[in-house]
Parts: C-alpha cells; structure tokens; sequence
C-alpha cells in the first residue's frame, strides 16, 4: 500500500490523462476545439449542396446518390458537434457553448425538414410525369393521328365531313397534350383542377368527333377507325397516370421547400457556425498564458 501512495501527484495525474482520449492541454483542446468546429461548416456545406443536388437531379439514381451523399455529411456533423459540445463544456467555453446550441436549435429544424425534402425529391414524380408526357403519351397520340389521317385520305361520302371531323379529333388530342406540361409544373391544387376541366371538355370533343366519324367511313376504313379508337384508349390511360404523378408533385413541392423555409434555416445554421469559430479564434492569446 506504502508503494501506491508513494506515486508522486504529478506523475499520477500524467498516468490518468494518457489514458483519456481527449487533448491534454487547454491549448490542445483548444485547438481540437477549433479544427471541429472548421469542419462542422464543411460537412455542414456538403449536406445542404448534396440535398440541393439531389432536388435538382433528373434521374432517381442521380437523385438517390446525392441524398445519400448528403446523409453521410449529416451524420458527420452530428458527430462534430457532440464532440465539439464535450470540448467546450470542458474548457467552461460559455459563448461558444450558447453559440453550438444556436446551431443545434436550428439544425434540428433543419434536419427535419431536410429529410422531408429529400424523401419527395427522389420521387420524382414530375419528372416521371414529364417523361411520359413527351415519350409514350406522344407515340400513342401520333399513333391516332396517323390512324385518322389514313381515313381521311380514302374517299369517302362526305369526304369534307370526314376530314373536319378529323381535324377537330387530332386537335382536341394535342389540346391535352399542350396543358399537360403546365399541369405538371403546376403547384395549385386549384390551377390544376382548371386544367383538367379543360383536358375533360378536350377529351368529349374528340370521343364526339370519332362517333360522328363512325357511319361516315366506308367498310374498308372502319379497321383503321377501330385502330385510331384504340390508340386514343392508350393516350387516355397514360394520360391519367401523368394526371396522377403530376399531382404528388414531389419535385415541386421539394424545390419549393428548398427554396424557402430551408434556406431560412441553412442562414441561420451559417451563421451561428461563423460566430463560434469567430468566438474560438479571440481565445488564442487566454489559452497560452
């Protein structure tokens, strides 16, 4: 017992600090305390880039890596700032202490609101409506127009008839069409529903004109007839699932949060990290007397 109690304090005190993880010194924390600090705004900065990317993507995986990519950068800030919440405790830093919980009040909002924006961004429902706009619904209204025109080339009864009709069935096709993209941009439930009153009325003029059409053609036509109705049934079947898609509006709504209530948040996390590494630069000289 005698040898135990003859260790010298010094040397006891050396024994029990190489065995923490932490600096040893004031200056040491310090500087620890700084280097944290520095790189809680990096991977502060990469998470709101990486987020942003994400929203702006075109594909879902382009749109699926940068979420990731922003995650990784969220968990390594949470794991500086609890860090750096230890070290400032430690050294009874009061500023920068109150400043760190600046940060973290806002950064709680922000994270939740962060995960909401990145779950609607990889949805991509606008994208998927847009693609499918221009793509398969744009085949499928090619295919009816061409039916009808190759009607509309045979001779018929009422020939004028025939090829007015056509013309108002090939022009209601591309009316829905052309207020599909706005309807995809669009973010107003309201507005919406404007739109698709017309793509309806759009929609009745064209079943019109197809059932005037049907006694006027001639037997040999009726197949190609038969052929343009089928191909208006793909348009319209299509056209509900861009209707569908559009209203989700993922892209919209993750671009407009983004825009808004985030960039509030991503300013005030901003500046409550320049201010603590501010505060942390003037304890320089206090740490080295």
């Amino acid at each position: 017992m005698r040898g135990l109690v003859a260790i010298p304090a010094i040397v006891l005190i050396g024994v029990l600090m190489g065995c923490t993880a932490g600096p040893a010194t004031v200056l040491e924390q310090l500087v620890e305390s700084r280097r944290l600090a520095a790189d809680l705004q990096v991977q502060f900065t990469k998470a709101t880039d990486a987020a942003n990317r994400s929203v702006m993507a075109d594909t879902d995986e382009a749109s699926i890596a940068f979420a990731r990519e922003a995650e990784q950068s969220i968990v390594a800030v949470e794991r500086n700032r609890d860090a750096l919440k230890a070290l400032l405790t430690s050294l009874g830093y009061g500023v920068e202490s109150r400043l760190l919980e600046e940060f973290d009040r806002a950064f709680a909002e922000y994270r939740q609101l962060d995960r909401s924006i990145l779950e609607l961004a990889v949805q991509n429902t606008n994208l998927k409506a847009q693609r499918l706009s221009f793509g398969q619904a744009q085949q499928v209204a090619d295919a009816f127009r061409d039916a009808l025109h190759a009607v509309a080339s045979r001779s018929q009864a009422d020939q004028w008839h025939v090829r007015a009709l056509v013309a108002t069935a090939v022009a209601g096709v591309r009316e829905i069409q052309a207020l599909q993209g706005p309807h995809i941009a669009e973010a107003d439930d309201a507005a919406m529903a404007k739109l698709e009153a017309r793509m309806i009325a759009a929609e009745s003029t064209v079943r019109q004109a197809l059932n005037e059409l049907a006694p006027l053609v001639k037997p040999e036509s009726r197949s190609t007839l038969v052929a343009a109705t089928s191909a208006l049934n793909q348009f319209e079947t299509v056209h509900a699932q861009i209707l569908d898609l559009s209203h989700r509006n993922s892209n919209v709504r993750s671009l407009a949060l983004s825009l808004g209530r985030k960039r509030q948040l991503t300013a005030a996390c901003e500046e409550s990290l320049h201010a603590l590494q501010d505060a942390l630069a003037k304890r320089g000289f206090e740490a080295t007397r």
